[in-house]
């Protein structure tokens, strides 16, 4: 699954039961206010974390990529290191 889809069925996914919600919930508009803004906080944090753990894999993943190179370049200079030793002999 793509990073892109989960989080786009997650705000989708929290929009719609947030809507539910108020619409079956009987309560006062001040109640709904309150609740609204609970709800609009969680989903915010809830958002937040997401994006954190996403970011965090990325970094990991940037991190793997980048040690992998490293070791091919070293790899590769000393293979061609390997051909100019035998080139001079």
């Amino acid at each position: 699954m793509s990073i892109g889809r989960f989080v786009a069925g997650f705000a989708i996914g929290s929009i719609v039961g947030g809507i539910i919600g108020i619409l079956l919930a009987p309560q006062s508009g001040e109640e709904t206010r309150e609740m609204l803004s609970d709800k609009s906080k969680e989903i915010c944090d809830k958002a937040h974390d997401a994006v954190s753990e996403i970011q965090h894999k990325a970094d990991g993943i940037v991190s793997d990529m980048q040690s992998k190179g490293d070791e091919l370049i070293s790899k590769l200079q000393e293979v061609i290191n390997k051909q100019k030793n035998t080139e001079e002999v």
